[in-house]
C-alpha cells in the first residue's frame, strides 16, 4: 500500500526530513517500508499519525450516567454516586460496558489503552476478572493495561495494601492511588512506594484533582521518587492544583517532576466538567500547566478519562475529540506540534514497545486524517479518518 502526499507532524517523525513537509509512505505487510519526500511539496492530501494511545480511562465506570446521575461539578459527589452504583456491579453487568468502550476506541484508531479499575478494598473487584478476559480477547487489536485505583488512606491498612499489590502483580498491572490533600499523605505515599518496590510494580496516581493551591501530592511523589531512586515508571494524572499555585511554587514542582522522570497526563473533558463553580462562569479551567511542563522537557499526555458517567456525562473514546478540546482550552498552538500528546508521550508513559514515531520498519498501525493543514486538524472534516492496522485499512470514515 502506498500513501501519497501526506503531512507527518514533526514530533511523530522518526526519520530525517530535511526541509520536506509532505511525504509518500509505502507499507509492506504489517510494517512501514519507506518514507520519502513527495515530488511536489505544494499540496498535501491528508495528515498521517501513528495509531493513538489512551493513557487514562475508566472502562469499568463508563455508560452509567443514566442510572448513577451526573455530579455537575462536584468531584466528591461523583465519587459518592459511583460508590452506590458500584455496589451492584457484577461480571455480567460490567462486560457489555467494557466491551463497548473497546469497540469505540478501536474504531477511532486506538492501539493501546490503560484503564483504572476501582479497587476500594483489599479483595480484587469484579471488574478485574472481566478485564483479564478482555485483555486476552483483544490481544493484537488493543494492548490493554490496568491500574488499581485505590483511596490512598486504605494503604494505612498494611494487610489490605499487601493483598492489593500481590494481586496487581499476579494480574500484570500497575499500582495506583487517589491522592488529594490526605492526612498523613507522605507516610501513606511511602507505603505505596514500599509495595511498588517490593513487588516490582509501576505506579499511576490520580493526584491533586482539584483547585486547592495547597494540594501537594505531585510534589511529594516527585520527592519520594528522587529520595528512593525509584526507577520504575510513575504516571500522575490530573495535577489540576498545579495551575492554581504561584508560578514559583509550580515551577519548582515541575522541576522536581522533570528530575524524577514523572509522566503527567491531563484530562480535559472531566476536569472542565468537575472543576470550578456551577453557579457562575467557571473562571479556572481545571487543567494542569502543559506549556510550563513542556518547557522542562515534560511532554504531557492528553487522555479521555471518564465517558458518560457521574464524573463526565458526555464524551466518547475518540482521542481526537479529546485532543481538539485540549488544544482549545490549553492554547496548544500550532496544534500540529502537539500530536505527541496522544501518540508518543502516552506510549512512553505506558512503556510500549513502539514509541509511536513513524519511520521505516515501524508497525503499519496508523491513522490517516483528512486534514491537510493546521486549521483543519480539530474540525469535523479534518477528523475524518482511515484507520490502518497491520498495513490494512480497517475503517474509513467519510463525510
Amino acid at each position: 500500500m502506498k500513501l501519497e502526499s501526506l503531512r507527518i507532524p514533526p514530533r511523530l517523525r522518526g526519520f530525517a526530513a530535511g526541509d520536506a513537509q509532505v511525504f509518500d509512505v509505502t507499507l509492506a505487510g504489517d510494517r512501514v517500508e519507506s518514507v520519502v519526500p513527495s515530488a511536489s511539496q505544494a499540496h498535501a492530501r491528508g495528515t498521517l499519525l501513528s495509531a493513538l494511545v489512551e493513557a487514562h480511562a475508566h472502562i469499568d465506570k463508563n455508560y452509567t450516567v443514566q442510572e448513577a446521575g451526573a455530579a455537575e461539578g462536584n468531584l466528591f459527589a461523583a465519587i459518592e454516586r459511583m460508590e452506590k452504583h458500584r455496589a451492584g456491579w457484577t461480571g455480567e453487568t460490567l462486560r457489555p460496558r467494557m466491551e463497548r468502550a473497546l469497540r469505540e476506541a478501536w474504531q477511532s484508531g486506538t492501539r493501546a489503552l490503560r484503564t483504572h479499575i476501582d479497587w476500594v478494598q483489599g479483595e480484587p473487584p469484579a471488574a478485574l476478572a472481566v478485564f483479564e478476559a478482555l485483555r486476552h480477547e483483544w490481544r493484537g487489536r488493543i494492548e490493554l493495561q490496568f491500574v488499581s485505583l485505590t483511596p490512598l488512606d486504605l494503604f494505612a491498612d498494611f494487610a489490605a495494601g499487601e493483598r492489593i499489590a500481590r494481586e496487581v502483580k499476579r494480574a500484570g498491572g500497575t499500582l495506583g492511588a487517589f491522592v488529594y490533600r490526605n492526612e498523613g499523605l507522605v507516610h501513606n505515599l511511602g507505603r505505596v512506594f514500599d509495595l511498588a518496590q517490593e513487588y516490582g510494580l509501576g505506579l499511576d496516581f490520580h493526584v491533586d484533582e482539584g483547585l486547592d493551591a495547597d494540594a501537594s501530592g505531585l510534589r511529594s511523589i516527585a520527592q519520594l521518587m528522587r529520595a528512593r531512586d525509584f526507577r520504575r515508571g510513575v504516571v500522575c494524572g490530573h495535577c489540576c492544583s498545579l495551575a492554581m499555585q504561584d508560578d514559583a511554587v509550580a515551577n519548582e514542582t515541575l522541576a522536581l517532576c522533570a528530575g524524577a522522570g514523572i509522566h503527567i497526563v491531563a484530562l480535559p473533558t472531566t476536569n472542565l466538567y468537575l472543576q470550578g463553580a456551577w453557579n457562575r462562569t467557571p473562571v479556572p479551567r481545571g487543567i494542569t500547566r502543559i506549556h510550563e511542563a513542556a518547557a522542562r522537557g515534560l511532554r504531557v499526555s492528553l487522555a479521555t478519562d471518564n465517558v458518560q458517567d457521574a464524573f463526565y456525562p458526555y464524551g466518547s473514546y475518540d482521542l481526537l475529540e479529546t485532543f481538539g478540546l485540549g488544544v482549545q482550552m490549553a492554547h496548544l498552538a500550532p496544534a500540529g506540534e502537539w500530536f505527541d500528546a496522544i501518540t508518543v508521550s502516552p506510549a512512553k508513559a505506558l512503556g510500549l514497545a513502539w514509541d509511536g514515531r513513524i519511520a521505516p520498519g515501524c508497525p503499519a498501525d496508523l491513522v490517516l486524517l483528512a486534514a491537510t493543514g493546521e486549521h483543519e486538524l480539530v474540525g469535523p472534516r479534518g477528523r475524518q479518518r482511515t484507520v490502518i492496522r497491520g498495513g490494512q485499512a480497517i475503517l474509513e470514515q467519510k463525510q
